[in-house]
């Protein structure tokens, strides 16, 4: 395994693949989502922080999952309905992951062995700062709010360097 999540693949929400390292340069919050969750109103403070810090280098990089609670049933196209119609999403989404489990997709297995607490996702919207360089850097979990000051200040000092 990699100190990095630049040579992992993924496949967009359209079924297109992509190389993570595509990404170089620019920091990365990647979240777990689901659209029937109790933390699901998160979308909106995802999309704001997409709006207030694309242009200085964040990408908000969204993953549907149904790993816990059954919370994300949907297909790809409901998603992306949802999300666009209800929280006006702009960010990016991609295919519906494992975020744990036998079928943990191969960025969750990097992102989850790579900062404490290491160890499984323990819910929806649990969120990874990636660097600049791809390396996850901080781990938050689903309690933390997209607006929280531990969370802003994060992503302020990943832009920053």
């Amino acid at each position: 395994m990699t100190s990095t999540i630049s040579d992992i693949k993924v496949k967009t929400i359209a079924g297109e693949d992509k190389q993570l390292g595509e990404y170089a340069g620019k920091v990365l919050l990647i979240v777990n989502l689901a659209s029937y969750c109790g933390y699901t109103s998160q979308y909106k403070g995802l999309e704001e922080l997409n709006q207030k810090y694309s242009d200085a280098g964040l990408r908000v990089l969204g993953f549907p999952c149904n790993d816990f609670g059954a919370q994300e049933p949907g297909t790809n196209s409901e998603i992306v309905e949802f999300c666009t119609t209800k929280y006006g999403v702009s960010f990016e989404l991609f295919d519906k992951v494992h975020a744990k489990g036998g079928e943990q997709h191969p960025l969750y297995a990097q992102l989850t062995s790579s900062v404490a607490p290491k160890g499984d996702v323990s819910w929806n919207f649990e969120k990874f700062l990636v660097n600049k360089q791809g390396e996850v850097v901080a781990r938050f979990p689903s309690s933390v709010s997209p607006e929280s000051p531990e969370l802003i200040a994060a992503i302020d000092r990943e832009l920053a360097k």
